[in-house]
């Protein structure tokens, strides 16, 4: 079989009804996830202790009547998603016409590859495992530091967590993700663009924080400043005015959630 005929083959995959309906399941799957992690950050604000993170909320849905048959039909969704943005970074972002944005967009795609394959494993590993453990930044982190410069790789993996995470919170504010979208027209369009405006806002500021928090590590020295998310929240509602920041937090989580299912419905793909 020739380059050609992978290539044709792998943009009619690309193009197929079945490619694009796994892009949205994972869209989907990605927006209940974070309506579980945002309603148990929600009960942290109350004071429950819960896991306010991925973990926390795979273990809450596992939990519930079908939950293992829910994080089965979750980790397929992932992994389709993770498939789709395989052709994508492969043969696909045709629209361009600039060779260089192009390449830049397929090595994106390539990082969602990443992103949707991870989300997939962990989600399958979770049930497989039955649960056990939880997400800890501190153990990688540590190992991290006892490597050659490890301290400098810390700081810089911080960096660019808090980086990315305001980049993807002024693209947000600047709506700057509707030319990828079909919108709907009237009252739909606005609710669409404020949700969007709000979900990547709110996502961006929270890992922003989480980032910080492992700026923090490598400035000190101490992988036990590491914090993941649902330590960041908890450290979060520590502070004064903890508990209205907390809900902020929880607010903007959910809008997330929201806008990964609408943008499921109205992304362009």
């Amino acid at each position: 079989m020739t380059a050609d005929t992978l290539k044709h083959a792998a943009r009619k995959a690309q193009d197929s009804d079945a490619a694009t309906w796994g892009a949205r399941a994972g869209l989907v799957a990605r927006g209940l996830l974070w309506l579980v992690v945002g309603i148990l950050a929600a009960q942290v604000a109350l004071g429950d202790r819960e896991q306010a993170d991925k973990h926390g909320a795979l273990a809450t849905m596992r939990d519930q009547p079908f939950g293992k048959l829910l994080l089965v039909v979750l980790a397929l969704a992932f992994a389709a998603h993770a498939v789709f943005r395989v052709l994508e970074g492969t043969v696909g972002r045709r629209e361009e016409d600039d060779d260089r944005k192009r390449w830049l967009k397929r090595a994106w795609s390539w990082c969602r590859v990443g992103i949707y394959g991870f989300l997939a494993y962990s989600t399958a590993h979770f049930l497989a495992a039955g649960g056990g453990g939880g997400e800890d930044a501190r153990k990688p982190t540590a190992g991290l530091m006892g490597l050659p410069a490890g301290r400098w790789l810390v700081g810089l993996l911080g960096a660019g967590v808090v980086i990315t995470g305001l980049v993807v919170a002024v693209r947000g504010l600047r709506q700057d993700f509707t030319d990828k979208l079909d919108l709907p027209r009237g009252t739909m369009r606005t609710v669409v663009e404020r949700v969007g405006a709000a979900g990547l806002a709110g996502r961006g500021l929270v890992y922003a924080l989480v980032g910080s928090f492992l700026v923090e590590a490598a400035v000190t020295f101490d992988p036990g400043k590491a914090k993941g998310l649902d330590d960041a929240l908890k450290t979060l509602a520590g502070q004064p005015f903890g508990q209205l920041l907390l809900l902020v937090a929880v607010a903007a989580l959910l809008a997330f959630a929201a806008w990964s299912f609408l943008e499921a419905r109205y992304k362009r793909l």
